[in-house]
């Protein structure tokens, strides 16, 4: 592992200044005149204040998305709203560079992988563009006497309260805004408060483009304000949401004074399954970035690896030495390929993880510390992680840690490795190494996760749901089914005298 240098002329100002949020077409502050402040995980530095938005400006949000939709929104045709989602993905393209670095500056990614989800985004957004255009009922044939067509519609659920966590903010934004354009639904989202920059960012460039008043608000707060008050408002038809499940069970309860649709994105605690045949020079960094990527911080992380016991201790050694030699250090930098926790909160919540593997009896491999030397002693920096002698019933190997830690347990045969994988509340996602055809289709079969990727892992498309199992939520983002999660079915029966 080593430690990448920022270069000075490549950091942005940080100036601490303070940046409103978006309601109605207007730059507001918070009812109450409360701000909160957003820091630079990689140095500590206040990089700006953001409003400390409640449940009365959740309430003027809400009434301003309901006044879009029942007004001028609803008479976009579904060309004028394809239209403007590519004017909107134009602007991405324009902007990205700035996105990027804000992603970066806000939560820590690298910027090498924020610039690289370019293509991800501004797919995502022409998509949904693309998909505006082909919403249709059907016409269906019924058995009722007499003459009496019948036929479905679909038609926009309304306003969508949209919840993101902090580990992603341009893709959670825009896996949420988007599908609800393209619908004709309007939208209130509240970012996370550790990583609230983008998304305003975000409400800068609909405005941009021309997006009308009130069709997408944005409220800073934290989630025991405006979350809350924005899943269990009366107003709102849907709520989306991504982070934990705990946070996803208090929203289904919360939701249920209008009984209002909700999808949900939750946690995961994904195996990775490498089998003896696998190609070991593909396989170890693909698992090691599994979890490594994003400092862990990603609800699909691979931290539980399972590798066939013939192989079990090459595989770990490559791995540990894979992961010393990454670079750690400020996303600012192109070089670097781990960046900090969001905040010293997580940093605290995975040293406890680390602590927890040690002395519940497993082998620390490489890494398992906090890393202050030199430009990381300020912010929250913890070396990529490997366990081995890791059991099934090991803290680090049953709870969401959200860092970079991974756990390697080995196996014998395919079923005892799936049914292994499958001991878990959590099904979002899982991968598998194989050179064996029949095997690839064995596990992907067996395995109860939304996603199973062979071979490789983080693939989304925007053409491909994505979801989880069983405490992993409900719902899918990505795909046709995408759009039907913000959509109502119409039956219409018609009679021809």
């Amino acid at each position: 592992m080593t430690v990448a240098q920022t270069p000075v002329a490549l950091c942005q100002p940080i100036d601490g200044r303070h940046r409103k949020m978006f309601v109605d077409g207007a730059w507001v502050d918070a009812s109450s005149g409360r701000t909160l402040e957003t820091r630079n995980p990689a140095t500590g530095a206040v990089i700006a204040t953001v409003p400390r938005g409640d449940r009365q400006d959740v309430e003027l949000a809400v009434a301003a998305a309901r006044r879009a939709f029942d007004g001028p929104w609803s008479r976009f045709k579904p060309y004028e709203r394809q239209v403007l989602l590519l004017r909107i993905a134009d602007l991405f393209e324009k902007h990205w560079e700035e996105i990027s670095r804000s992603d970066t500056t806000d939560m820590g990614m690298p910027i090498v992988r924020t610039r690289a989800n370019r293509n991800r985004i501004i797919g995502m957004l022409r998509y949904y563009a693309g998909m505006a255009t082909s919403l249709h009922g059907e016409t269906i044939e019924n058995s009722l006497p007499g003459e009496i067509v019948s036929f479905t519609r679909k038609e926009p659920v309304g306003v969508v309260g949209a919840i993101i966590p902090w580990n992603a903010p341009t893709a959670a934004s825009i896996w949420k805004i988007a599908p609800a354009l393209a619908t004709g639904c309007t939208v209130v989202l509240k970012p996370s408060e550790e990583a609230p920059l983008t998304p305003l960012l975000i409400a800068d460039i609909m405005n941009e483009a021309g997006v009308p008043p009130g069709v997408v608000n944005i409220v800073t707060g934290t989630g025991a304000e405006a979350g809350a008050a924005l899943a269990e408002h009366m107003g709102v038809d849907k709520i989306v949401f991504t982070g934990s499940t705990a946070t996803g069970q208090s929203i289904v309860l919360a939701s249920a004074g209008n009984l209002k649709r909700v999808s949900l994105e939750l946690g995961g605690k994904s195996p990775v399954i490498v089998c003896a045949d696998a190609n070991l020079d593909k396989a170890v960094p693909v698992a090691a970035m599994s979890v490594f990527a994003n400092s862990g911080q990603i609800c699909i992380a691979g931290s539980r690896l399972f590798v066939e016991r013939s192989i079990h201790d090459e595989f770990v050694a490559r791995l540990a030495a894979y992961a010393e030699g990454l670079r750690v250090g400020d996303g600012i930098d192109p070089a670097t390929e781990i960046g900090p926790l969001v905040s010293e909160k997580q940093l605290q919540r995975v040293a406890s993880y680390l602590q927890a593997g040690t002395a519940e009896g497993a082998t620390l491999v490489t890494g398992g510390t906090r890393l202050v030397e030199g430009a990381l002693a300020a912010g929250n920096f913890v070396a990529p992680t490997v366990f081995a002698g890791v059991s099934d019933d090991m803290k680090i190997a049953r709870e969401e840690i959200f860092g970079p830690v991974i756990s390697a347990l080995p196996f014998d045969t395919l079923d005892e490795a799936v049914e292994r994988a499958n001991d878990t509340p959590y099904g979002l996602a899982a991968g598998v190494f194989t050179r064996n055809v029949a095997t690839a289709h064995q596990l992907s079969r067996k395995i109860r996760a939304g996603s199973v990727w062979v071979n490789t892992y983080h693939a989304i498309d925007p053409a491909v749901p994505f979801g989880g199992y069983k405490m992993s939520g409900y719902g899918r983002e990505g795909g046709a089914e995408h759009l039907d999660e913000y959509l109502n079915t119409k039956g219409v029966f018609i009679k021809i005298d």
